[in-house]
This record gives C-alpha cells, structure tokens and sequence, in this order.
C-alpha cells in the first residue's frame, strides 16, 4: 500500500516534474498475482489494480485504516480491462467481460479476485472511497451504463462518456465511476475544462499502444501543468485541479470520484481566456 498525502495548490506551483509524478502518478498497477493499492488524503480513497493469473486474489484490509475487512467502512468499483474475471462477493459469484464493472457495497466481508482462464487473465481495475451506508452489490455491463454523447469531430474531441456508478444509475454513497470511449480521430477529453472544488477525481488511462502517449493537464486554470502518461497508468486529480488531456494517438480512460456532492453534473467551467 502506497500512501499519497494532499497538496495545496500554492505549494504545488514549485513543483519539479519529477515531485509531480512522484504525488499524483501511479506507475504501477498492474502484477501477476498481486494487488496493487495506493491510498490518497483526497477524499480517502483508493486506487487499485491486478492480474489474477495462478490463483484468486482475496482483497484485504491494510494496516493503513485500522479496520478488520477492506469494506468494513467502504465501497468499491471494480472494471474488467483484460480476460474474463471472476469476483466473488461473500461466496456469491460474478462474472466480468471486459468492460464490465462491479458495484460492491459496504460491509462485504470477502472479495476474490480470478481469471476465468489463466491463459488470458483477468486486468482489474478498482476505485473504493468512504461509505455511510451498506447498498447491494450490482454488477454493470457496459450496454447497461448510461450513455453520453458529447464533443465533436471537429474540435477532435467525439466522445461517449458511459456512466456506470452515479445518480440515475447502480447507486453508491458517495463513489461515482465510468469510462470514456474516444472516437476514431479525436484525441481531446475535458476540453474546455471544468473544475469541481467539492470532489477530487482518479484517472485510470488504457486501451493504448507500447509507444503512444497522454499528455494530462492539471493544475490551477492559470498555473497548468502536465503529466506525460503510458498504458495503464493512472493519475490522482485534486478538487482545485482541472483535468483534461490529449493523446498522441487513441485511448480510453476510467473516471471515478468522491467527494462532497453526488452529481455528474457538478462542474464549475473554465473559461478558455482564464488557462495560462
């Protein structure tokens, strides 16, 4: 378990590069037979990831917060980016194509992780923040999520945001969770860019190739930096940060929040004159 501490935004001004990757990248998500989990002060949540190959992942409590079980005081989204998966929620099984996601509620007690096939394992993804009350476990397909279609060919950023965990949808505390699906030639997400000081936001890049890039934009609207982001790799947005990027070719990312309010619809825009 890593532990990522929050960062005022006046500090954040002098950061180098490397300070920057170093408090808001995760490099490494992904391994054969482990799980993988970075705690951040944003919100408390945390930001996991493995790849079940040899035997079932049992998803446990750490040291960090001092409860008997991961969901003693917590729920969690998990999204299938590789093979077939298996998840097992206090003995009742899931089955997981890729893109699809599981809502588990407060209280579970044990989670498995597993691969259907060993020979084409399982890649899951997974989001876990602060829960007040204990709601059903749901899994959620991607032709059951909730569709947006938004940007345009035009200024390379057609996108269909599917909604998985939110409002109108598979319900949560405060835990909201999806993924964005570029078109064919657009390279822009969150363009312009917005803010929402009540929330802080996880993204989790994939779907891309060896040698392709993600330049991600953070910062204040007028103190911008950037995060240069390979396959699979995921990046911790603060709540007085934007967050937006463009790719150096196509690619998908998992969204998720927690915070303050349960909208999608809370954004506070930026004004295009405002970025610096």
């Amino acid at each position: 378990m890593q532990v990522r501490h929050a960062t005022n935004p006046t500090d954040f001004k002098t950061y180098t590069t490397e300070r920057i990757r170093q408090d808001f990248l995760i490099e490494e998500l992904f391994q054969a037979d482990a799980i993988q989990m970075v705690y951040t002060h944003y919100d408390r949540m945390v930001i996991g990831g493995c790849v079940p190959v040899s035997k079932a992942l049992q998803l446990a409590a750490d040291e960090t917060w001092k409860t008997g079980s991961f969901l003693e005081r917590r729920e969690a989204g998990f999204v299938n980016i590789g093979g077939p998966a298996i998840l097992a929620v206090d003995g009742e099984a899931y089955e997981l194509q890729k893109l699809d996601a599981l809502y588990v509620g407060r209280g579970a007690t044990s989670v498995e992780l597993a691969s259907a096939d060993s020979s084409d394992p399982a890649k899951l993804y997974f989001t876990s923040a602060l829960a007040h009350a204990s709601l059903p476990t749901v899994k959620i397909s991607i032709d059951k999520a909730n569709p947006m279609h938004m940007g345009s060919l035009d200024t390379s950023n057609e996108r269909t945001i599917y909604q998985y965990i939110h409002a109108d949808g598979v319900q949560s505390c405060q835990l909201m969770l999806g993924i964005t699906l570029l078109k064919p030639g657009s390279i822009w997400n969150t363009m312009p860019p917005h803010l929402h000081d009540r929330r802080m936001e996880a993204y989790l890049y994939f779907n891309m190739e060896e040698d392709t890039r993600v330049f991600h934009l953070m910062g204040e609207p007028n103190e911008t930096r950037h995060i240069v982001v390979k396959n699979e790799q995921a990046v911790l947005s603060p709540p007085w940060s934007i967050h937006s990027g463009a790719g150096t070719a196509s690619y998908s990312f998992i969204w998720a929040m927690a915070g303050e309010n349960y909208t999608f619809k809370d954004m506070d825009p930026v004004p295009m004159n405002t970025l610096k």
